[in-house]
C-alpha cells in the first residue's frame, strides 16, 4: 500500500509552501500579541497615573497594620458638575444670608470617587461626636462580652453639661428609671437625647473612646474643652469605618449603622431625598448662639451605589442652616441617582 511515487517537484512546493504559511503565521500571531501586550500595559499605566491611591491603615498593632479605607487622592472628574452646582448653592444662600459659609464631602463607594468642597473649613460638629462615642461602646462591648446590656439608673438630672440646650429636640430618657446600655445608645443616636449622652460620658471607658481618635490618625479628644473642630472629610472617616467593618467587628458596624438609620431628625438631609430612602445618618449643633454650626454627615442607601454624604455650614440662624443641607443634598440625590 502506498506505493505510488509523489513528483518530486510537488514534495518541493509543499515544502517551501507549509515554511512559508509558519513563518507568516508566527509573526502574525506574534504581532498581535505583542500590540494587546501593548495596549494592555498602556491600559494600566494610564490607571495607575492618573492618581495615587490614598491608603488609610489602622495602628496599634505589632504585625497587622488593618486596612481602614482607599481612595485616589485626587478629585473626580465624574463628580465635577456636581461640584459645581453645590458651589453654586452655597454662593446663593452666602448671599442670601442664610449661612456664612458650607463645606462638603461627597463620596460614592463601588468606584471611590469623590468631591470636597471647602474642605480645609473647620466646624463645630456637637452631636455629630456621638458616633465615635457610639463606636467606642461598641468596642467597649467586643472587649467584654454582654457590656451593652449593663443597666444604669437615672436617679439625678443634670444642672450643668447643655443637656437640653439643642433647637431639635425629640425624647429624652426619664428620671428614675434605669436603662441598658444599649438602651441609651438608642436614646443617644435615634433622638439625640444629651441626658443619655451624659449618663453614658459618666461611664464610658475615655481610654477606648480617645483610641477611636487616635487609631485613625486623629488628634485625641480633650475632655476639658467642649468643642472639638473638625473638616467634613475627615468627619466622613467614622462613617467610612462603618460601611467598611474596618475597625469594628462586621455584626457590631452593621448594627451601629442601623441605628444611625433609624434617626428621627427630618429637617435637613432627609428632607431633600424621598420619603422611603434609606439613611444612616447623625446631626449636629455646635459653636455658639450667636454663630451656630449645623452639621449632618450619613450613608444614602438609595439607588444601586450608596454613597455618603457629610454637610458642614455656619451661620447666624440654627433654623436656617438644616435648610441649607436639604438643598446640598437634593441637589447631591438627584445627580447620583441619575449618573451612579
Amino acid at each position: 500500500m502506498f506505493t505510488k511515487k509523489v513528483p518530486l517537484y510537488l514534495l518541493f512546493i509543499s515544502i517551501v509552501l507549509t515554511g512559508l504559511i509558519s513563518i507568516f503565521g508566527f509573526k502574525y500571531f506574534d504581532s498581535n500579541n505583542v500590540s494587546s501586550s501593548l495596549s494592555e500595559s498602556k491600559s494600566i499605566g494610564a490607571s495607575t497615573s492618573i492618581c495615587n491611591l490614598n491608603i488609610s491603615r489602622l495602628k496599634g498593632f505589632q504585625f497587622v497594620h488593618p486596612l481602614l479605607f482607599a481612595e485616589p487622592e485626587c478629585e473626580s472628574p465624574k463628580l465635577s458638575s456636581c461640584k459645581n452646582k453645590i458651589e453654586e448653592i452655597i454662593n446663593i444662600n452666602k448671599n442670601e444670608g442664610n449661612i456664612s459659609s458650607a463645606s462638603v464631602y461627597l463620596r460614592e463607594f463601588s468606584q471611590a470617587e469623590w468631591i470636597a468642597v471647602n474642605s480645609n473649613e473647620l466646624y463645630s460638629p456637637g452631636s455629630l461626636l456621638k458616633v465615635p462615642e457610639l463606636i467606642a461602646f461598641y468596642k467597649m462591648s467586643e472587649i467584654k462580652s454582654g457590656y451593652l446590656e449593663k443597666s444604669i439608673r437615672y436617679d439625678k438630672a443634670f444642672t450643668s453639661g447643655n443637656s437640653r440646650s439643642i433647637s431639635f429636640n425629640s425624647k429624652h430618657i426619664e428620671l428614675g428609671k434605669a436603662y441598658t446600655i444599649r438602651e441609651l445608645l438608642y436614646y443617644m443616636i435615634v433622638y439625640s437625647d444629651n441626658d443619655a449622652t451624659l449618663l453614658l460620658n459618666n461611664i464610658i471607658d475615655r481610654a477606648v473612646f480617645s483610641k477611636v481618635f487616635s487609631d485613625i490618625g486623629f488628634k485625641e479628644p480633650d475632655y476639658n474643652s467642649n468643642d472639638y473642630k473638625m473638616t467634613a472629610s475627615s468627619y466622613s472617616v467614622f462613617f467610612k469605618e462603618l460601611y467598611n467593618g474596618s475597625y469594628l467587628n462586621f455584626k457590631n458596624s452593621e448594627e451601629c449603622l442601623l441605628l444611625l438609620s433609624k434617626s428621627e431628625f427630618k429637617e435637613g438631609m432627609l428632607s431633600g431625598m424621598p420619603a422611603n430612602c434609606v439613611v444612616a445618618h447623625k446631626f449636629g449643633e455646635g459653636g455658639f448662639s450667636s454663630a451656630p454650626n449645623f452639621c449632618e454627615s450619613g450613608i444614602i442607601y438609595c439607588g444601586k451605589k450608596p454613597f455618603i454624604l457629610t454637610v458642614m455650614t455656619k451661620g447666624t440662624d440654627m433654623k436656617k442652616l438644616p435648610k441649607v443641607v436639604s438643598e446640598i443634598s437634593k441637589s447631591v440625590y438627584e445627580f447620583m441617582s441619575i449618573n451612579f
